[in-house]
């Protein structure tokens, strides 16, 4: 199975009500922790607002969105 890594997009799989967070929203990997066991701090942009929300989520709250190739200039 495939790890998120740093700048991975990742996808919730539960809500984060506290946070304003929801099932199936989209953020961007900008940490990784393995001990002692794998999490990720990922930031979520908030809809209709320029504030963004970190939270360190584990393995088993997220899902990797898959990569899409990007075309170079």
């Amino acid at each position: 199975m495939w790890q998120p890594q740093l700048n991975d997009r990742v996808r919730l799989i539960h809500d984060v009500p506290e946070l304003c967070l929801h099932r199936g929203d989209v953020g961007v990997v900008k940490s990784v922790w393995f001990a002692p066991e794998s999490a990720y701090e990922v930031e979520f942009e908030q809809a209709q607002s320029d504030f963004r929300v970190r939270k360190v989520l584990q393995a088993q709250q997220v899902e990797l969105e898959p990569r899409t190739t990007q075309h170079q200039n």
